[in-house]
């Protein structure tokens, strides 16, 4: 594409437009942000959902789902690769990331809609940023987007005054095993960022890291990860070759366990509930109990890329994986102990494919369908 500037439509304090902001400026990729809302109904047709990111090519492609976009760009951009030429590093790598898009998604929303300080400042910037095309007052449209943030990502995705604790402690459990790892390295498996590390800037950088109520927790009780967010957005001044590890290190162990514990049991029970044809579905992670759970297509779809990333390894690596992995559940990934058909990009387009809403099932009120979609896909 030659010095092809790309149109990235994201939103400055967006999850996983934050992550492919951080990717995009390591490999020096020029683009140009806007923001998609004004345009929403040519956006929905050419893209097939309004989501953040996007990315709209100079030859009219449109690109969705930042790990299917990263993938794509590894092959198209060589320079400075970010996924572990070794097979069971990056393996882990990608698991890793998983683990960051869709298990920590949960926690970030909470506290950004939950907080009432935190709730008031993205209620303000998202208005002005998302919304301001529409013709309500600023105070309406600020009052409608905390009602439907909050309905349709916190309370809806299970979290209330039962779960919250749990919530919040799987992003102190993150911070702790990331602090753990970056004791030893600059970055999470080496001495330049993975695939993995860019999983992780999606929840840390412009949800945790910028939202009041989780940034004083990292400035207090991480501060190797404040560090670690600054130096991935300044990550494009690294002038050394990237240099990643050639085995899992021992520091990984507990975002491995956290992981397993965590983001694999909802991966088992959402794929069971889209088998069984259901809406929502339940699960207990830790001893938590989340109820009424909203069944995603997209997770299913996550599970069959695991499966196959690891059924492409060799023996010795699929071992060295299982090696590395021996809690219960585990078997999830290299097993068809539950079914992962999702139906969702069957004919490999990806990330030039139509994207899909991840969750589907949700219904919002007619207030909330004013605003457009403001999703969290990616």
């Amino acid at each position: 594409m030659g010095n092809e500037t790309m149109k990235l439509w994201g939103v400055s304090v967006s999850y996983f437009t934050g992550k492919i902001e951080a990717y995009l400026r390591y490999k020096r990729i020029p683009y140009a942000m806007e923001h998609p809302f004004a345009d929403a109904r040519r956006i929905r047709a050419l893209a097939g959902a309004v989501q953040v990111p996007l990315i709209e090519r100079a030859d009219g492609r449109w690109m969705s789902d930042s790990t299917a976009i990263i993938q794509a760009f590894e092959g198209e951009f060589p320079y400075r690769p970010v996924l572990p030429p070794d097979p069971v590093v990056g393996f882990i790598a990608r698991l890793i990331e998983d683990y960051a898009d869709e298990w920590l998604w949960r926690a970030a929303m909470h506290f950004r809609w939950s907080y009432e300080h935190d709730r008031e400042l993205l209620s303000r910037i998202l208005a002005d940023e998302v919304t301001s095309h529409l013709p309500a007052p600023r105070v309406l449209r600020r009052t409608m987007m905390k009602r439907r943030q909050r309905q349709s990502f916190v309370v809806r995705d299970g979290v209330d005054e039962s779960t919250s604790p749990h919530v919040e402690s799987g992003y102190l459990a993150a911070l702790d095993a990331m602090s753990a790892m970056l004791a030893a390295r600059p970055f999470l498996l080496g001495t330049a960022p993975s695939i993995a590390d860019y999983g992780m800037m999606g929840p840390m950088f412009r949800h945790f890291g910028q939202d009041p109520t989780p940034a004083e927790i990292m400035r207090s009780r991480a501060p190797a990860v404040f560090e670690w967010v600054a130096r991935m957005w300044n990550a494009g001044s690294l002038n050394e070759s990237p240099a990643f590890l050639d085995r899992v290190p021992e520091d990984a162990e507990p975002l491995l366990r956290e992981l397993a514990e965590t983001h694999l049991v909802q991966l088992r029970e959402n794929a069971l509930a889209f088998a069984r044809g259901e809406a929502t579905f339940a699960m207990t992670v830790q001893g938590a109990r989340y109820r009424r759970l909203p069944v995603s297509q997209f997770r299913v779809h996550c599970l069959a890329q695991l499966r196959e990333h690891f059924a492409a390894l060799a023996p010795q690596a699929q071992t060295a994986v299982r090696g590395l992995l021996p809690y219960p559940g585990c078997d999830l990934l290299w097993s068809e102990v539950v079914p992962a058909r999702s139906g969702y990009d069957e004919a490999r387009e990806a990330p030039y494919n139509k994207a899909i809403r991840v969750f589907e099932t949700h219904r919002e009120p007619i207030m909330a369908r004013l605003l457009g979609a403001v999703t969290r896909r990616r």
